[in-house]
């Protein structure tokens, strides 16, 4: 029986050289290719396919958060594409079925898909991955990087880096250490991935990096002047306001 694949990699160029690998091998057919997690998640439960090889960073979805919208259940095996997250790959290591580091050998490539394969044989229920996809279940996953694209490359914006995030229509414009960098996202939905230990709303277009405010003063419009300790300076709006005011609070006490 072919082994129904699908590729998940938000890199055009990665996924053609996982497709030619794929291609010398038999048994094998690839039946659809993704560039993001919110279509990776579509495809996975519209295709049911029996392996996925699976990008970690990538725009709307993350591989994690890829994992943690499928049942457990109707995971299909899961092989992990890399370039970067140490703590991932040992994550990786105990839960899936394997994990490519980029760039990886064809050798290593036939190794991982050769114990794709066996666990698909078995048909038994991958208990690692289901124990990794109740995990992310029981507990929110925050964004932890961000990746950008910029002139032709993929800039991968660490959020701790990040001062503010600005709303630009239906982009957010991510203010680190006097650089600008545009990501095609609403506001509010990239709120909803960051660390509220982190970050806070102070107004219908801003959010602020909590350890990055230097200061907070009252005007008489009711809104509160936010001072960051790069000098710049912002509004917190009456809605947002005493929010901010009492995530200072707690923050400055711990």
């Amino acid at each position: 029986m072919s082994v129904r694949t699908l590729v998940v990699d938000d890199e055009a160029p990665a996924r053609r050289r996982i497709r030619r690998l794929l291609a010398a091998e038999d048994g094998v057919t690839v039946i659809g290719e993704c560039g993001d997690g919110a279509s990776a998640v579509s495809l996975i439960e519209t295709m049911r396919p029996d392996l996925v090889f699976l990008d970690i960073q990538m725009p709307e979805r993350d591989g994690f958060e890829v994992v943690k919208a499928i049942p457990p259940a109707k995971l299909p095996a899961i092989l992990f594409v890399t370039a970067y997250d140490q703590y991932a790959l040992r994550a990786f290591d105990v839960h899936a079925v394997d994990y490519l580091l980029k760039p990886f050998t064809a050798d290593r490539f036939r190794t991982a898909l050769t114990r794709a394969r066996a666990r698909i044989a078995r048909r038994a229920e991958d208990p690692g991955l289901a124990t990794l996809a109740t995990t992310l279940r029981s507990r929110p996953v925050y964004l932890s990087r961000l990746p950008v694209r910029t002139g032709g490359r993929t800039v991968f914006v660490e959020m701790g880096a990040v001062d503010w995030l600005e709303a630009a229509d239906n982009y957010v414009r991510l203010h680190v250490r006097q650089r600008e960098y545009l990501v095609r996202e609403t506001l509010g939905s990239l709120e909803a991935r960051l660390d509220p230990d982190r970050f806070v709303r102070i107004h219908r277009s801003a959010i602020v990096g909590i350890d990055r405010v230097a200061e907070t003063r009252a005007t008489s419009h009711g809104d509160a002047e936010v001072l960051l300790r790069d000098g710049t300076k912002l509004t917190a709006s009456r809605t947002w306001r005493e929010g901010l005011q009492q995530v200072l609070a707690f923050h400055f006490r711990k």
